[in-house]
Protein backbone atom coordinates (compact mmCIF):
# COMPACT_ATOMS: atom_id res chain seq x y z
CA UNK A 1 0.00 0.00 0.00
CA UNK A 2 2.64 2.64 0.79
CA UNK A 3 4.67 2.01 -2.40
CA UNK A 4 1.08 2.01 -4.55
CA UNK A 5 0.28 5.29 -2.78
CA UNK A 6 4.37 6.86 -3.48
CA UNK A 7 3.78 5.75 -7.16
CA UNK A 8 -0.17 7.74 -7.27
CA UNK A 9 1.91 10.80 -6.02
CA UNK A 10 4.95 10.17 -8.10
CA UNK A 11 2.44 10.52 -11.06
CA UNK A 12 0.50 13.45 -10.34
CA UNK A 13 3.49 15.40 -8.18
CA UNK A 14 6.65 14.26 -9.67
CA UNK A 15 9.02 16.80 -8.00
CA UNK A 16 7.60 16.34 -4.38
CA UNK A 17 7.90 12.55 -4.66
CA UNK A 18 11.72 13.11 -5.72
CA UNK A 19 12.41 15.18 -3.12
CA UNK A 20 10.78 12.52 -0.52
CA UNK A 21 12.93 9.94 -2.45
CA UNK A 22 16.37 11.74 -2.02
CA UNK A 23 15.49 12.49 1.82
CA UNK A 24 14.74 8.99 1.90
CA UNK A 25 17.96 7.86 0.69
CA UNK A 26 20.26 10.29 2.66
CA UNK A 27 18.15 8.99 5.81
CA UNK A 28 19.21 5.22 4.93
CA UNK A 29 22.19 4.90 7.01
CA UNK A 30 19.54 5.41 9.62
CA UNK A 31 16.70 3.34 8.75
CA UNK A 32 18.29 0.62 6.63
CA UNK A 33 19.83 -1.00 9.42
CA UNK A 34 17.24 -1.44 11.62
CA UNK A 35 15.17 -2.57 8.80
CA UNK A 36 17.45 -4.80 7.63
CA UNK A 37 18.14 -6.23 11.33
CA UNK A 38 14.90 -6.81 12.15
CA UNK A 39 14.56 -9.05 9.19
CA UNK A 40 17.25 -11.33 9.84
CA UNK A 41 16.23 -11.79 13.38
CA UNK A 42 13.02 -12.97 12.91
CA UNK A 43 14.68 -15.31 10.34
CA UNK A 44 17.28 -15.95 12.80
CA UNK A 45 14.77 -17.44 15.44
CA UNK A 46 12.60 -19.58 12.61
CA UNK A 47 15.76 -20.92 12.08
CA UNK A 48 16.81 -21.95 15.65
CA UNK A 49 12.95 -22.80 16.00
CA UNK A 50 13.13 -24.87 12.92
CA UNK A 51 16.68 -26.81 14.10
CA UNK A 52 15.03 -27.42 17.79
CA UNK A 53 12.02 -29.26 16.07
CA UNK A 54 13.85 -31.08 13.82
CA UNK A 55 15.98 -32.49 16.79
CA UNK A 56 13.44 -33.72 18.63
CA UNK A 57 11.99 -37.32 18.02
CA UNK A 58 8.08 -37.63 17.30
CA UNK A 59 5.94 -41.02 17.74
CA UNK A 60 1.99 -42.10 17.23
CA UNK A 61 0.02 -43.54 19.40
CA UNK A 62 -2.87 -45.51 18.90
CA UNK A 63 -5.53 -45.39 21.51
CA UNK A 64 -8.20 -48.31 21.48
CA UNK A 65 -10.68 -48.26 23.61
CA UNK A 66 -12.54 -50.43 25.65
CA UNK A 67 -15.02 -53.04 24.80
CA UNK A 68 -17.24 -50.90 27.61
CA UNK A 69 -16.60 -48.34 29.97
CA UNK A 70 -18.46 -45.55 32.09
CA UNK A 71 -16.57 -42.79 31.55
CA UNK A 72 -18.02 -39.05 30.41
CA UNK A 73 -15.81 -36.74 28.46
CA UNK A 74 -14.86 -35.39 31.72
CA UNK A 75 -12.40 -37.99 31.63
CA UNK A 76 -10.84 -36.29 28.64
CA UNK A 77 -11.03 -33.05 29.64
CA UNK A 78 -9.06 -34.45 32.77
CA UNK A 79 -6.43 -36.13 30.11
CA UNK A 80 -6.14 -33.12 28.67
CA UNK A 81 -5.16 -31.41 32.04
CA UNK A 82 -2.27 -33.69 32.78
CA UNK A 83 -0.80 -32.74 29.14
CA UNK A 84 -1.55 -28.51 29.92
CA UNK A 85 2.41 -28.66 30.09
CA UNK A 86 4.61 -25.63 28.42
CA UNK A 87 8.61 -26.17 29.09
CA UNK A 88 11.09 -25.31 27.25
CA UNK A 89 10.47 -21.31 26.96
CA UNK A 90 11.07 -20.32 30.61
CA UNK A 91 14.36 -17.83 29.28
CA UNK A 92 14.97 -15.56 26.82
CA UNK A 93 18.19 -17.69 25.84
CA UNK A 94 16.22 -21.01 25.31
CA UNK A 95 13.84 -19.00 23.55
CA UNK A 96 16.22 -16.88 21.19
CA UNK A 97 19.09 -18.59 21.12
CA UNK A 98 18.69 -22.10 21.81
CA UNK A 99 14.83 -21.82 20.06
CA UNK A 100 13.03 -23.83 22.04
CA UNK A 101 9.35 -23.94 21.65
CA UNK A 102 6.53 -25.30 24.12
CA UNK A 103 5.79 -28.94 23.41
CA UNK A 104 2.33 -29.29 21.39
CA UNK A 105 0.45 -32.60 20.26
CA UNK A 106 -2.25 -33.51 17.95
CA UNK A 107 -5.34 -35.32 18.21
CA UNK A 108 -6.09 -37.16 15.56
CA UNK A 109 -8.74 -39.06 14.59
CA UNK A 110 -8.74 -41.35 10.64
CA UNK A 111 -11.02 -43.28 8.49
CA UNK A 112 -8.36 -45.84 6.60
CA UNK A 113 -10.72 -47.33 4.36
CA UNK A 114 -13.83 -47.50 6.80
CA UNK A 115 -12.01 -48.70 10.18
CA UNK A 116 -12.17 -45.66 12.49
CA UNK A 117 -8.65 -44.90 14.97
CA UNK A 118 -8.30 -42.53 17.45
CA UNK A 119 -4.67 -41.52 17.51
CA UNK A 120 -2.29 -38.82 19.53
CA UNK A 121 1.29 -37.14 18.21
CA UNK A 122 3.57 -36.30 20.47
CA UNK A 123 6.99 -35.71 21.12
CA UNK A 124 8.65 -39.07 22.75
CA UNK A 125 10.10 -37.24 25.61
CA UNK A 126 6.49 -36.89 26.77
CA UNK A 127 4.77 -40.18 25.77
CA UNK A 128 5.00 -41.25 29.58
CA UNK A 129 2.70 -38.52 30.22
CA UNK A 130 0.51 -38.96 27.22
CA UNK A 131 0.15 -42.98 28.60
CA UNK A 132 -0.09 -42.24 32.14
CA UNK A 133 -2.50 -39.67 31.73
CA UNK A 134 -4.60 -41.86 29.76
CA UNK A 135 -4.34 -44.97 31.62
CA UNK A 136 -5.16 -42.91 34.71
CA UNK A 137 -9.16 -42.44 33.43
CA UNK A 138 -9.32 -45.01 30.82
CA UNK A 139 -8.20 -48.36 32.57
CA UNK A 140 -9.37 -50.70 29.70
CA UNK A 141 -8.08 -49.12 26.93
CA UNK A 142 -4.91 -49.53 25.12
CA UNK A 143 -2.35 -47.60 24.17
CA UNK A 144 0.47 -48.76 21.47
CA UNK A 145 2.91 -46.84 19.15
CA UNK A 146 2.16 -47.57 15.53
CA UNK A 147 3.67 -46.11 12.25
CA UNK A 148 2.39 -42.56 11.04
CA UNK A 149 -0.77 -43.41 8.74
CA UNK A 150 -0.26 -40.24 6.83
CA UNK A 151 2.84 -41.77 5.46
CA UNK A 152 1.81 -45.03 4.41
CA UNK A 153 0.57 -44.20 1.72
CA UNK A 154 2.46 -41.09 -1.25
CA UNK A 155 -0.48 -38.41 -1.22
CA UNK A 156 0.59 -37.51 -4.14
CA UNK A 157 -1.94 -35.16 -6.10
CA UNK A 158 -2.84 -37.40 -9.27
CA UNK A 159 -2.22 -40.38 -7.16
CA UNK A 160 -4.79 -39.70 -4.89
CA UNK A 161 -7.67 -37.26 -5.47
CA UNK A 162 -7.39 -34.55 -2.46
CA UNK A 163 -9.36 -31.96 -0.46
CA UNK A 164 -9.07 -30.51 2.59
CA UNK A 165 -9.71 -27.39 4.82
CA UNK A 166 -8.64 -25.99 7.72
CA UNK A 167 -11.80 -24.92 10.60
CA UNK A 168 -12.25 -21.43 12.57
CA UNK A 169 -14.73 -20.03 15.10
CA UNK A 170 -17.97 -18.54 13.99
CA UNK A 171 -17.29 -16.11 17.05
CA UNK A 172 -14.79 -15.11 19.26
CA UNK A 173 -12.90 -17.76 20.87
CA UNK A 174 -14.50 -17.01 24.47
CA UNK A 175 -17.83 -18.12 23.06
CA UNK A 176 -18.35 -21.46 23.64
CA UNK A 177 -19.17 -24.62 21.63
CA UNK A 178 -22.48 -26.55 22.28
CA UNK A 179 -20.20 -29.08 24.60
CA UNK A 180 -21.14 -32.57 26.46
CA UNK A 181 -22.48 -30.59 30.00
CA UNK A 182 -25.21 -29.30 27.54
CA UNK A 183 -25.55 -32.59 26.21
CA UNK A 184 -26.00 -34.05 29.34
CA UNK A 185 -23.06 -36.02 29.33
CA UNK A 186 -21.44 -34.84 31.98
CA UNK A 187 -22.85 -37.06 34.77
CA UNK A 188 -23.28 -40.70 34.05
CA UNK A 189 -26.40 -42.34 32.61
CA UNK A 190 -27.15 -45.67 31.01
CA UNK A 191 -25.81 -46.13 27.73
CA UNK A 192 -29.01 -45.99 25.88
CA UNK A 193 -29.77 -42.62 27.46
CA UNK A 194 -26.74 -41.22 26.61
CA UNK A 195 -26.59 -38.72 23.07
CA UNK A 196 -23.18 -38.12 22.54
CA UNK A 197 -22.30 -35.94 19.50
CA UNK A 198 -19.38 -37.95 18.52
CA UNK A 199 -21.32 -40.74 17.07
CA UNK A 200 -22.44 -38.60 14.35
CA UNK A 201 -18.62 -37.50 13.44
CA UNK A 202 -17.61 -41.62 14.22
CA UNK A 203 -20.90 -42.97 11.80
CA UNK A 204 -19.71 -40.41 9.16
CA UNK A 205 -16.50 -41.45 9.30
CA UNK A 206 -16.78 -44.74 9.43
CA UNK A 207 -19.13 -44.52 5.75
CA UNK A 208 -16.09 -44.18 3.80
CA UNK A 209 -15.16 -47.41 1.80
CA UNK A 210 -12.01 -49.22 0.10
CA UNK A 211 -9.37 -46.55 -1.47
CA UNK A 212 -11.14 -44.01 0.66
CA UNK A 213 -9.45 -41.94 4.03
CA UNK A 214 -10.68 -39.05 5.95
CA UNK A 215 -8.11 -37.47 8.33
CA UNK A 216 -8.38 -35.32 11.06
CA UNK A 217 -6.15 -33.63 13.23
CA UNK A 218 -6.33 -31.42 16.20
CA UNK A 219 -3.04 -29.27 16.92
CA UNK A 220 -2.79 -28.37 20.19
CA UNK A 221 -0.24 -26.03 22.50
CA UNK A 222 -0.63 -24.24 26.03
CA UNK A 223 -2.38 -20.74 25.11
CA UNK A 224 0.11 -17.71 26.23
CA UNK A 225 -1.96 -14.90 24.18
CA UNK A 226 0.35 -14.83 21.07
CA UNK A 227 -2.91 -14.80 19.16
CA UNK A 228 -3.17 -11.43 19.93
CA UNK A 229 -0.42 -9.48 19.54
CA UNK A 230 -0.52 -7.23 22.25
CA UNK A 231 0.29 -6.58 26.26
CA UNK A 232 -1.79 -5.72 28.77
CA UNK A 233 -1.64 -2.20 30.86
CA UNK A 234 0.01 -4.39 33.89
CA UNK A 235 2.56 -5.64 31.26
CA UNK A 236 1.77 -8.89 30.91
CA UNK A 237 0.50 -11.02 27.98
CA UNK A 238 -2.99 -10.30 26.30
CA UNK A 239 -5.26 -13.53 26.15
CA UNK A 240 -8.29 -14.73 25.83
CA UNK A 241 -9.55 -14.04 29.40
CA UNK A 242 -8.93 -10.39 28.66
CA UNK A 243 -10.91 -10.61 25.26
CA UNK A 244 -13.84 -12.40 27.83
CA UNK A 245 -13.95 -9.41 29.61
CA UNK A 246 -14.13 -6.83 27.45
CA UNK A 247 -17.37 -9.05 25.36
CA UNK A 248 -18.68 -9.37 28.84
CA UNK A 249 -18.33 -6.01 29.54
CA UNK A 250 -19.89 -5.12 26.03
CA UNK A 251 -22.90 -6.90 26.84
CA UNK A 252 -23.32 -5.23 30.50
CA UNK A 253 -22.72 -1.72 28.24
CA UNK A 254 -25.38 -2.97 25.75
CA UNK A 255 -28.15 -3.86 28.47
CA UNK A 256 -27.89 -0.39 30.53
CA UNK A 257 -31.01 1.32 30.08
CA UNK A 258 -31.33 5.38 29.54
CA UNK A 259 -34.41 7.28 29.93
CA UNK A 260 -35.09 10.90 28.65
CA UNK A 261 -37.06 13.57 30.83
CA UNK A 262 -37.96 16.85 30.41
CA UNK A 263 -36.14 19.01 33.38
CA UNK A 264 -39.24 21.41 34.98
CA UNK A 265 -37.02 23.88 36.25
CA UNK A 266 -35.10 24.59 32.78
CA UNK A 267 -37.30 22.44 30.07
CA UNK A 268 -34.03 20.94 28.60
CA UNK A 269 -33.88 17.16 27.92
CA UNK A 270 -31.60 15.36 30.04
CA UNK A 271 -31.10 11.62 29.75
CA UNK A 272 -30.69 9.81 33.46
CA UNK A 273 -28.58 6.24 33.25
CA UNK A 274 -30.00 3.39 34.75
CA UNK A 275 -28.64 -0.03 35.97
CA UNK A 276 -27.43 -3.06 33.46
CA UNK A 277 -30.50 -5.47 32.60
CA UNK A 278 -29.49 -7.71 30.50
CA UNK A 279 -32.25 -11.05 29.65
CA UNK A 280 -32.20 -14.08 30.73
CA UNK A 281 -30.21 -15.13 27.72
CA UNK A 282 -27.42 -12.26 27.81
CA UNK A 283 -26.85 -13.06 31.38
CA UNK A 284 -26.70 -17.24 30.18
CA UNK A 285 -23.85 -15.47 27.41
CA UNK A 286 -22.23 -14.06 30.32
CA UNK A 287 -22.13 -16.99 32.41
CA UNK A 288 -21.09 -19.24 29.56
CA UNK A 289 -18.29 -17.62 28.56
CA UNK A 290 -17.05 -16.53 32.33
CA UNK A 291 -17.14 -20.55 32.94
CA UNK A 292 -15.63 -21.28 29.52
CA UNK A 293 -12.61 -19.21 30.20
CA UNK A 294 -11.83 -20.01 33.74
CA UNK A 295 -10.81 -23.52 32.77
CA UNK A 296 -7.18 -24.23 31.19
CA UNK A 297 -6.80 -23.01 27.57
CA UNK A 298 -4.86 -24.25 24.63
CA UNK A 299 -4.45 -22.83 21.38
CA UNK A 300 -6.21 -25.29 18.63
CA UNK A 301 -5.62 -25.71 14.92
CA UNK A 302 -8.06 -28.16 13.42
CA UNK A 303 -7.23 -29.57 9.86
CA UNK A 304 -9.27 -32.89 7.71
CA UNK A 305 -7.50 -34.32 4.53
CA UNK A 306 -10.55 -36.10 2.35
CA UNK A 307 -8.33 -38.60 0.13
CA UNK A 308 -9.37 -41.34 -2.66
CA UNK A 309 -8.15 -42.99 -5.42
CA UNK A 310 -9.14 -40.98 -8.63
CA UNK A 311 -11.77 -43.72 -9.34
CA UNK A 312 -13.32 -44.07 -5.66
CA UNK A 313 -13.15 -40.14 -5.09
CA UNK A 314 -16.88 -38.85 -3.95
CA UNK A 315 -18.13 -35.02 -4.45
CA UNK A 316 -20.99 -35.54 -2.14
CA UNK A 317 -18.66 -36.42 1.27
CA UNK A 318 -17.20 -33.13 1.00
CA UNK A 319 -20.26 -30.84 2.70
CA UNK A 320 -19.86 -33.46 5.03
CA UNK A 321 -16.35 -33.08 5.75
CA UNK A 322 -16.78 -29.35 5.71
CA UNK A 323 -20.06 -29.76 8.54
CA UNK A 324 -18.08 -32.69 10.50
CA UNK A 325 -18.31 -30.43 13.34
CA UNK A 326 -22.23 -29.17 12.80
CA UNK A 327 -23.47 -31.03 16.36
CA UNK A 328 -20.99 -28.94 18.29
CA UNK A 329 -22.54 -25.53 16.79
CA UNK A 330 -24.86 -23.14 18.94
CA UNK A 331 -26.55 -20.03 17.14
CA UNK A 332 -26.34 -18.72 20.05
CA UNK A 333 -22.83 -19.26 21.37
CA UNK A 334 -20.36 -20.48 19.04
CA UNK A 335 -19.26 -22.88 16.10
CA UNK A 336 -17.15 -23.91 13.33
CA UNK A 337 -16.90 -22.74 9.67
CA UNK A 338 -14.33 -24.31 7.14
CA UNK A 339 -11.28 -22.46 5.99
CA UNK A 340 -8.09 -21.99 3.99
CA UNK A 341 -6.66 -24.88 1.85
CA UNK A 342 -9.17 -25.43 -0.81
CA UNK A 343 -11.98 -22.93 0.23
CA UNK A 344 -10.73 -20.75 -1.67
CA UNK A 345 -10.77 -22.17 -5.12
CA UNK A 346 -14.35 -21.55 -6.85
CA UNK A 347 -13.32 -23.99 -9.86
CA UNK A 348 -14.70 -21.70 -12.00
CA UNK A 349 -14.15 -22.02 -15.66
CA UNK A 350 -11.71 -18.98 -16.24
CA UNK A 351 -9.50 -19.37 -13.24
CA UNK A 352 -6.31 -19.18 -14.47
CA UNK A 353 -3.82 -22.68 -13.99
CA UNK A 354 -6.82 -23.73 -11.91
CA UNK A 355 -5.42 -27.68 -11.88
CA UNK A 356 -2.04 -26.80 -11.55
CA UNK A 357 -2.80 -24.62 -8.32
CA UNK A 358 -4.67 -27.17 -6.68
CA UNK A 359 -2.16 -29.30 -7.15
CA UNK A 360 0.33 -27.45 -5.47
CA UNK A 361 -1.91 -26.70 -3.05
CA UNK A 362 -2.79 -30.39 -2.13
CA UNK A 363 0.50 -31.37 -1.92
CA UNK A 364 1.47 -29.03 0.88
CA UNK A 365 -1.93 -30.18 2.44
CA UNK A 366 -0.52 -33.26 2.88
CA UNK A 367 3.11 -31.93 3.71
CA UNK A 368 1.26 -30.26 6.79
CA UNK A 369 -0.63 -32.60 7.90
CA UNK A 370 2.35 -35.31 8.13
CA UNK A 371 4.16 -32.55 10.16
CA UNK A 372 1.65 -31.43 12.57
CA UNK A 373 2.79 -27.60 11.48
CA UNK A 374 0.36 -25.11 12.85
CA UNK A 375 1.88 -22.95 14.89
CA UNK A 376 5.57 -22.91 13.53
CA UNK A 377 7.04 -22.87 10.28
CA UNK A 378 7.03 -24.18 7.33
CA UNK A 379 3.52 -23.73 7.55
CA UNK A 380 1.29 -21.37 9.86
CA UNK A 381 -2.20 -20.86 10.05
CA UNK A 382 -4.72 -19.22 11.83
CA UNK A 383 -6.24 -20.82 14.94
CA UNK A 384 -8.58 -20.80 17.88
CA UNK A 385 -8.34 -20.90 21.39
CA UNK A 386 -10.05 -23.17 23.52
CA UNK A 387 -10.77 -25.02 26.58
CA UNK A 388 -10.24 -28.27 28.16
CA UNK A 389 -14.13 -28.82 28.30
CA UNK A 390 -14.66 -27.80 24.41
CA UNK A 391 -11.32 -30.12 23.21
CA UNK A 392 -12.67 -32.96 25.08
CA UNK A 393 -16.12 -32.54 23.66
CA UNK A 394 -14.88 -32.79 19.94
CA UNK A 395 -12.16 -35.31 20.94
CA UNK A 396 -13.04 -38.37 24.03
CA UNK A 397 -13.26 -42.06 23.89
CA UNK A 398 -16.62 -42.81 22.72
CA UNK A 399 -18.41 -44.85 25.83
CA UNK A 400 -20.46 -48.36 24.24
CA UNK A 401 -23.53 -46.13 23.65
CA UNK A 402 -21.52 -45.29 20.20
CA UNK A 403 -22.33 -48.00 18.56
CA UNK A 404 -19.90 -47.81 15.16
CA UNK A 405 -19.41 -50.86 14.15
CA UNK A 406 -16.27 -49.96 12.34
CA UNK A 407 -14.90 -48.68 15.63
CA UNK A 408 -12.16 -51.21 16.52
CA UNK A 409 -12.32 -51.56 20.69
CA UNK A 410 -9.97 -54.03 22.77
CA UNK A 411 -11.96 -57.06 23.60
CA UNK A 412 -10.25 -58.03 26.54
CA UNK A 413 -8.89 -56.57 29.89
CA UNK A 414 -5.03 -56.94 29.75
CA UNK A 415 -2.12 -55.86 32.73
CA UNK A 416 1.40 -56.30 33.69
CA UNK A 417 2.01 -59.01 36.96
CA UNK A 418 1.58 -57.34 40.11
CA UNK A 419 5.22 -56.05 41.35
CA UNK A 420 4.62 -57.54 44.60
CA UNK A 421 3.56 -61.30 43.78
CA UNK A 422 5.65 -63.61 45.40
CA UNK A 423 8.18 -65.64 42.84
Amino acid sequence: MGIAAFLVVAAFLPAPAETALSYAGLAAPVWLPIILGAAAWRLWITFRQAAFISSERYVLLEVKPPRSHAKTPLSMEAVLSGIHLSPGESTWYARSILGKVRPWWSLEIASIEGQVHFFIWTRESFRRNVESAIYAQYSGAQVIEVPDYARLISGRPGEWSIWGCDYAHTKADPYPLKTYVDYGLDKPAKEYEQTDPLANLLEFMGSFGPGEQLWLQMVIRVHKGEKYHKKRPDGGAYTWVDEAREIVQGIRVKTVSHTKYRDVFTGEIRELEGFPNPTKGESETMAAIERNVSKHAFDVGIRSVYLARPDRFHGTAIPGVVGIFKQFSSEGYNGFKPSGWMIPFNDYPWELFLAKRKEEVARKLIDAFRRRSFFFAPYTAPYMVMSTEELATIYHIPSAAVETPTLPRVQSATATAPVNLPT
